[in-house]
């Protein structure tokens, strides 16, 4: 089994410049590349599919070999997997968010640029 660090997700209330929106999740993400330490920023708008613990807590990303080794590892899986947009890309990373040590963590199977990948 492999982790490797992709990104911090950090959930904020007021639309940073350059954000791009993801029409089918319903929620606005920073890209990477943009920030030191790999910070995603994430704005979520009314009707997302995410639930309300992500849009309060942030959380870490790693890319990992093995999604279905981590999710069953879980304490608990709070969302996931589900595509990383909704254009049904087979590159999409598939993500499951869970909560362990009192801390989220996103495990995702492939890395990604968020700009690319959550553009519409």
């Amino acid at each position: 089994m492999s982790a490797t660090y992709m990104h911090i997700g950090i959930p904020i209330t007021n639309r940073k410049p350059g954000m791009t929106y993801n029409e089918g999740a319903k929620f606005w993400v920073s890209n990477v590349d943009d920030y030191d330490y790999k910070i995603e920023y994430l704005k979520f708008e009314e009707g997302t599919p995410f639930p309300e613990e992500i849009h309060r807590n942030p959380h870490v990303a790693y890319k990992v070999d093995d999604l279905e080794h981590y999710i069953a590892d879980a304490d608990s899986v709070i969302c996931g997997p589900m595509a990383a947009n909704d254009k049904g890309d087979r590159e999409a990373a598939l993500s499951a968010f869970q909560q362990a040590y009192g801390a989220f963590q996103s495990f995702q199977t492939s890395i990604h640029r968020l700009q690319g990948l959550f553009s519409t």
